[in-house]
């Protein structure tokens, strides 16, 4: 047994795996790249080798960015256009710029997080459970 190495994923809490997901490293051992792209994960990690076949974040982190990003880009338009009511071409010159960073900016960062938090608390897919009558 190796007694220096780091802490495995029993021993992380959740803040740490949060803070790796965040950091777009891997869950493990919070050091490795997770991204081989800008959303393309790598096949394993290139310092512990752990297989990240088991990742599927399905469209989770894609749908709450997009909530999150149509409150903040809608709330904004609506403010402008009472306050301001500028012309039709202003609102696409000033939101699209918008929509662009509130949604692809924190993409990567927060599939990381959910691929972090996944592995922390060791989900897997559902299972029936057979039932003594």
């Amino acid at each position: 047994m190796n007694d220096t190495a780091a802490p495995s994923e029993s021993e992380a809490t959740v803040l740490q795996s949060a803070l790796r997901g965040l950091a777009c490293k891997c869950p493990r051992c919070g050091e490795g790249k997770l991204y081989a792209g800008f959303l393309t994960l790598a096949p394993r990690c290139d310092r512990c080798d752990l297989d990240y076949a088991f990742i599927d974040t399905g469209d989770g982190p894609a749908i709450f960015i997009i909530m999150l990003a149509g409150a903040i880009v809608v709330g904004c338009a609506l403010v402008v256009e009472v306050k301001y009511q500028p012309p039709f071409w202003l609102h696409a010159v000033l939101w699209l710029p918008l929509i662009l960073a509130t949604t692809l900016l924190p993409l990567r960062a927060m599939k990381s997080l959910l691929i972090a938090l996944q592995f922390h608390h060791k989900a897997a897919p559902g299972r029936l459970v057979d039932r003594a009558k």
